[in-house]
């Protein structure tokens, strides 16, 4: 695309060069009733050059200074419009990597969380099962222990009670029969039915 400064040029290169055609056709211009191309006159002759001498002056001047700063302001212009755009872009790129970038640091911290937060549950779920483990065998234990205070002690109010189970039964033995029945009898059977009482067996008779 051309500067505007180089169609100026390139205009004011056209009329200067169509100035010896204007001239070529002044006769037929008089002819047809246009006395301001009459170049045999001397006033209009006079004007033609003042106006050739004025158009040049204006030319040289234009040429010379004002279109050379014309064009370096549009220059200056350009380049730094240019420069802005390709500082946007640069901005622009900037900024996309830096979107990119907290969006993988978004993911990455997202994934590091999920992935603490199931080695946390994971280190819980362990633990209760440990503890609920424990707290079953303690439960278990206390269990045993009890069972076996209760059998304790039944056995100790069983071997209590069975001098008097003796005595009740040699008197109800004598009572019945009308004879003294053998202690030691008496004694074994007391044992034999105590034992299958502990052991929660009927006893023979």
């Amino acid at each position: 695309m051309r500067l505007p400064v180089t169609l100026i040029r390139h205009s004011l290169l056209a009329g200067i060069s169509g100035l010896p055609l204007i001239v070529a056709a002044a006769p037929g211009a008089h002819a047809a009733g246009m006395p301001q191309l009459d170049f045999k006159n001397p006033l209009v002759t006079g004007q033609v050059i003042w106006g050739g001498i004025i158009f040049l002056f204006f030319y040289l001047a234009l040429r010379g200074w004002a279109l050379p700063r014309v064009e370096t302001v549009l220059k200056n212009r350009n380049e730094r419009i240019t420069g802005d755009l390709d500082q946007a872009h640069a901005a622009k790129v900037e900024a996309d990597k830096a979107v990119r970038e907290l969006n993988e640091t978004k993911k990455a911290a997202a994934a590091q969380a999920q992935a603490h937060l199931d080695s946390v549950l994971e280190q819980e779920r362990v633990s209760a099962a440990q503890r609920l483990a424990e707290m079953n065998a303690k439960l278990e234990a206390e269990i045993a222990s009890a069972e076996a205070g209760v059998a304790a002690e039944r056995k100790r109010a069983l071997e209590s009670l069975r001098p008097i189970a003796c005595d009740v039964a040699e008197s109800l033995v004598q009572r019945i029969t009308g004879n003294a029945p053998d202690r030691a009898a008496v004694e074994a059977a007391v044992a034999k039915v105590a034992g299958a009482g502990v052991s929660g067996q009927p006893a023979a008779v």
